[in-house]
C-alpha cells in the first residue's frame, strides 16, 4: 500500500510545481515504490500460495504487470496528445489510487507470513509453534526463526545469479535510450512515436514470455528460462548495432521484451527457491534487485561513453556482449545451477486461506 501512496503523492507533487526540488522529492518517491514493490508483491504471493502454488501465481502476476504497463503506456500518450502533459500524472495518480484499492481487498488473514518469508511449516523452527489449527497457520503464528543474513552469502546458486544479472543489466540498461537517441538523432523516426512503440512492443513481448516462462519452469525448472533470456541480449545487440532504423525498434524491443519477460518470472521464482526456509526470502529478492540497479544504473554512463568516443554502433555491440560474461557463468556453473533451479517446479497450489493443514508440508523444497 505504502507504494501506491508514493506513487499518488509523486503525481501530485509533479502537478503542484515543476520545481527542481519538487521533481527530484516526486522521483525520490517513485524510486520507493519501485523499489519496494517487487519484494512486496513476491512475498504476498508467497504467503498466499505457498512455494507449491508461487510459480504458477508469479507468472500470472507478472503478465498483468506487464499488461498494465502497456495500456498505461497507450493511455498515457493518448492523453497527453489529447490533453497535454498534466493528464499523465492525473491518471498515474488514478491509478496508483486503484492499486491500494486492490490492496486493502486483500484479507489480511489470507496470507500465511512465516511462508511469506520463507519459512514454511515444516521449515526449520517452523515445526515446533506451528499452530494446530488452520486459522491460525495462516497468520504465520509458528516460532520459526529467520537464518542470518550471512545465508546469503553462503548461498553459491544465489551467488552466480547476482553475478549474471549484474553483467546483463550492465549492458541492458543503456540499450533502449541510445537506441532511441540514434534512431531519431539520425532523421529515421519521431521521438514522441518512437517511444510509444519501444514501450507498447516491448510489454507486449513480456506477456508472452512471462507466461512461457511460467510453463518451461514448472516443468523443467527456471534453469533453461534464465539461459534463453542472457542469449537474448547479445542478439539484441548485434541487431540494434547493425540496424539504426525506426523499424528497428520491432526486433530489438521484442528481444528486449523476452529477456525482461522471462526474467521477471524466473528471478523471484528462483530466489524463492534457493532461500526457501531461511526466512530471508525477501531479503534475497532485495538483495537481486539492488545487484541489478547497479548494473542498470552503470550502464548509461559506459554506454554514453562509449557511443560517444567510438559511435552508436560500437556501443550497442560491446554494451551486448557483457551478456556473454552472464552466459559463460550460466554455463559454466550448469553442474551447480541445474539441481538448484530444477526444484523450483510446482503445480498450482491452494491459497493459504483454504489450504487446509497439509500444505505447508508439501509446498517445501
Amino acid at each position: 500500500m505504502i507504494t501506491g501512496i508514493c506513487t499518488v503523492l509523486a503525481s501530485f507533487l509533479i502537478l503542484l510545481s515543476q520545481s527542481g526540488i519538487v521533481v527530484t522529492t516526486s522521483q525520490v518517491a517513485t524510486a520507493i515504490a519501485g523499489a519496494a514493490i517487487g519484494p512486496a508483491v513476491t512475498g504476498m504471493t508467497l504467503g498466499i500460495f505457498r512455494q507449491k502454488g508461487f510459480n504458477a501465481q508469479n507468472g500470472r502476476n507478472q503478465s498483468w504487470n506487464h499488461a498494465g504497463n502497456m495500456i498505461g503506456a497507450g493511455l498515457s500518450g493518448w492523453l497527453g496528445w489529447k490533453s497535454g502533459m498534466p493528464a499523465i500524472f492525473w491518471l498515474a495518480a488514478a491509478f496508483g489510487v486503484f492499486a491500494i484499492l486492490s490492496v486493502l481487498s486483500i484479507p489480511e488473514r489470507a496470507i500465511d507470513h512465516q511462508a511469506a518469508r520463507g519459512l514454511e511449516r515444516g521449515d526449520g523452527d517452523a515445526r515446533d509453534g506451528a499452530a494446530d489449527d488452520g486459522g491460525s497457520e495462516n497468520q504465520g503464528g509458528g516460532g520459526g526463526k529467520a537464518e542470518g543474513l550471512k545465508v546469503l552469502l553462503r548461498n553459491k546458486p544465489m551467488l552466480i545469479l547476482a553475478a549474471c544479472l549484474a553483467f546483463f543489466h550492465l549492458g541492458n540498461g543503456a540499450m533502449l535510450p541510445l537506441y532511441g537517441m540514434a534512431v531519431v538523432g539520425a532523421g529515421k523516426g519521431n521521438a514522441a512515436m518512437f517511444t510509444a512503440t519501444t514501450v507498447v512492443v516491448a510489454q507486449a513481448v513480456m506477456i508472452l514470455a512471462s507466461l512461457f516462462a511460467m510453463k518451461v519452469a514448472a516443468g523443467r525448472g527456471y534453469w533453461l528460462v534464465l539461459l534463453i533470456s542472457f542469449a537474448a541480449l547479445p542478439l539484441r545487440g548485434l541487431l540494434a548495432g547493425t540496424f539504426i532504423e525506426h523499424w528497428g525498434v520491432w526486433p530489438v524491443q521484442a528481444l528486449d521484451g523476452i529477456g525482461a519477460g522471462l526474467q521477471s518470472v524466473a528471478v523471484p521464482g528462483l530466489v524463492a527457491c534457493l532461500l526457501s526456509g531461511t526466512g530471508r526470502v525477501n531479503v534475497g529478492q532485495g538483495a537481486v534487485m539492488t545487484v541489478q540497479g547497479v548494473g542498470a544504473s552503470l550502464s548509461p554512463a559506459i554506454g554514453g561513453w562509449i557511443a560517444q568516443m567510438l559511435g552508436y554502433h560500437a556501443a550497442f555491440y560491446i554494451l551486448g556482449s557483457f551478456a556473454l560474461a552472464s552466459l559463460a557463468l550460466w554455463l559454466g556453473f550448469a553442474g551447480t545451477l541445474r539441481p538448484a533451479c530444477a526444484g523450483t517446479a510446482g503445480k498450482p497450489g491452494k491459497p493459504a486461506e483454504s489450504a487446509g493443514r497439509g500444505l505447508g508440508k508439501s509446498g517445501g523444497r
